[in-house]
């Protein structure tokens, strides 16, 4: 008899509410702390009312990845309703967090023996997101926990992101980039185009003038890879839906969609860069 594998992600997946359902995926929330007060990333704190907090603060919040008990329980707890059931468990790029490494000490803390495959990766937000819907999607139709962490290595290859960050500020005060810098970039209207490398850290690929440039630049960028091919789209957003839907309507004069998705991005790529940013993953449609 088969078992049905278990997806376990974190919150910082940026998987929207449906979908998390929709698949039983297990989430285990970061936290999120202004000063003495904290929260579970995505449980005490919606995206909305982070955004609305941001703005409101003088000094930036900071997160702090879930402990290697954390993963332990949440392992102990499939491990209980199922022994023999496989875990895939995908995680926030290493190059970013502790996050993936905590999980693989709470796999190393069971007392038992578990089929556990932790992988990192090598992305944020819903960069992995699709990763684990995809994992998901993949458990639902059978598949081992082998099979599935090598449909996710296929697919960290073809999928294609950039963030665009309407405000240097969040990058100033987190220290990326220095004061002087964000103050000229500011007074120019510098848009920076972000993405994450194959060793999973944030760099800046370019630094356009104007939010209207900056978007022409990424579709040529998106178009150096995915021209001409059917393509799945995501678009995350800050607590602004409208910007999402109204991206993803410019992307559609220069692609063929086929799934688009919309997500908010979440408090942890959310302390790094502020409100205001656009988040396009893309990625082919399988044949």
């Amino acid at each position: 008899m088969s078992h049905k594998v278990a997806i376990v992600t974190d919150s910082t997946a940026d998987i929207p509410e449906e979908l998390i359902h929709k698949y039983g995926i297990h989430v285990v929330p970061l936290r999120v702390l202004f000063g003495e007060e904290a929260y579970a990333d995505g449980v005490d704190l919606t995206s909305e009312q982070f955004y609305a907090k941001l703005e409101k603060v003088s000094v930036l919040p900071t997160t702090s990845q879930p402990s290697p008990t954390d993963f332990m329980n949440i392992y102990n707890t499939l491990l209980d309703e199922d022994p023999e059931r496989p875990i895939v468990s995908i995680h926030l790029s290493s190059g970013m967090s502790g996050t993936y490494q905590s999980a693989l000490l709470g796999k190393s803390l069971l007392e038992r023996e578990g089929d556990i495959t932790v992988l990192d990766s090598k992305s944020a937000s819903y960069g992995y997101g699709l990763l684990v819907v995809q994992a998901a999607e993949l458990a639902e139709q059978g598949k081992s926990a082998a099979e599935i962490a090598a449909a996710v290595a296929a697919m960290q290859q073809s999928r294609k992101l950039f963030f665009l960050v309407d405000t240097l500020e969040y990058l100033q005060k987190g220290g990326r980039i220095g004061k002087a810098a964000a103050i000229l970039g500011t007074l120019l209207n510098i848009k920076p185009i972000l993405s994450i490398d194959e060793e999973g850290v944030i760099y800046a690929v370019e630094k356009v003038r104007g939010h209207k440039k900056a978007m022409a630049r990424i579709i040529e960028l998106f178009q150096q890879d995915l021209a001409g091919q059917r393509v799945n789209l995501a678009v995350g957003h800050t607590a602004d839906p409208g910007s999402a839907i109204a991206c993803a309507e410019q992307l559609r004069g220069h692609f063929t969609l086929n799934e688009v998705v919309y997500t908010n991005i979440g408090a942890v790529i959310g302390s790094h860069v502020g409100p205001g940013v656009i988040a396009i993953f893309m990625w082919p449609v399988p044949e």
